[in-house]
């Protein structure tokens, strides 16, 4: 069978590394490249973090683009060194890659692979959406080029993370996700509705740790971090899968067993619910998202044993 296509767009934090590990170990997909957005941490720094990372998974055969450095409304905030830590990865020290950025941006990029591969590419977005509605409006014929886009963000039915109503991805650009919403192309919205239920521990920390490659010693670190946050934040020392999750949904790792189908608003204007993600009827101006809310599979140990998997460095 041939693979898939995929394009993943990222803010190459913590949970985007685990992300992209599972990508490289899916069989049923290529992945054709990564542009980088600033959110968990500014594009430049997720691009390198990214291309660090695919020299430890043994594929130097990606090509990185570096994307949007600022929102489409304001400027970029500084990222979240509190959860990521202060280079995105939890601190940890990658071996740099020899390797470069592509010389074309991350939209460039997008929009090179969506036009190569018409019809088929598979985009998977896990952070800000400023990229996507970059080439929305460089290329309006776009969604007829694109086969399916899974998006990791908001809070439909659930409350945020980053204030009572928003979602950090979304937070960090509305403008741009309403863009994005808007587009009428097949949208899966993995939200905080169902990420949340869905969490490595420290199980996962050791068990990475055991298996004493560079690779997952690097992973332990970067979730070492991670968990640290959610332990000071919780109180318990667990966190949830957010980007990862999105990632096996979209390479068929797992399986939604509950999707909600429904228009969706994002708030640009009220400052208490900004960035809100807001379920309505759809219509002409609110195309059909479908949200995924629950997905029966066990998650965490069906993504650790794809990361023990992983032949490492």
């Amino acid at each position: 069978m041939p693979k898939s296509p995929v394009w993943f767009d990222c803010d190459t934090g913590i949970d985007d590394a685990l992300a992209l590990a599972q990508l490289a170990a899916s069989p049923s997909i290529d992945l054709v490249g990564v542009s980088t957005v600033s959110g968990n941490i500014d594009a430049a720094q997720a691009a390198r973090n990214t291309l660090d990372l695919l020299a430890l998974l043994g594929r130097d055969d990606v090509p990185v683009a570096v994307g949007s450095h600022d929102p489409l409304v304001g400027k970029y905030a500084g990222g979240a060194p509190e959860v990521h830590g202060g280079n995105g990865i939890g601190d940890v020290q990658l071996a740099r890659s020899p390797r470069e950025v592509q010389t074309r941006s991350g939209v460039e990029e997008l929009l090179a692979a969506a036009r190569a591969h018409a019809g088929e590419l598979h985009l998977i977005a896990v952070g800000p959406l400023t990229n996507l509605a970059h080439a929305l409006v460089q290329e309006p014929e776009l969604p007829s080029l694109v086969k399916h886009v899974t998006i990791m963000g908001g809070a439909v039915w659930v409350p945020g993370n980053l204030t009572a109503h928003a979602e950090a991805n979304i937070a960090n650009d509305a403008e741009a996700a309403r863009i994005v919403f808007r587009a009428g192309w097949p949208v899966t919205l993995v939200p905080l509705d169902v990420t949340h239920a869905h969490t490595f521990d420290t199980t996962a920390y050791e068990a990475l740790l055991a298996r004493d490659t560079a690779l997952h010693k690097a992973l332990a670190g970067m979730l070492d971090c991670y968990l640290s946050f959610h332990e000071t934040r919780h109180g318990v020392r667990a966190s949830a899968l957010h980007d990862p999750l999105a990632t096996m949904l979209a390479t068929g790792a797992v399986e939604a067993s509950t999707v909600r189908s429904t228009g969706l608003v994002v708030d640009t204007t009220e400052e208490q619910t900004r960035a809100r993600t807001l379920a309505v009827e759809v219509d002409a101006l609110h195309p059909v998202v479908d949200v995924v809310t629950e997905v029966a599979d066990p998650v965490g140990p069906r993504l650790l044993e794809l990361l023990l998997a992983l032949p490492g460095r």
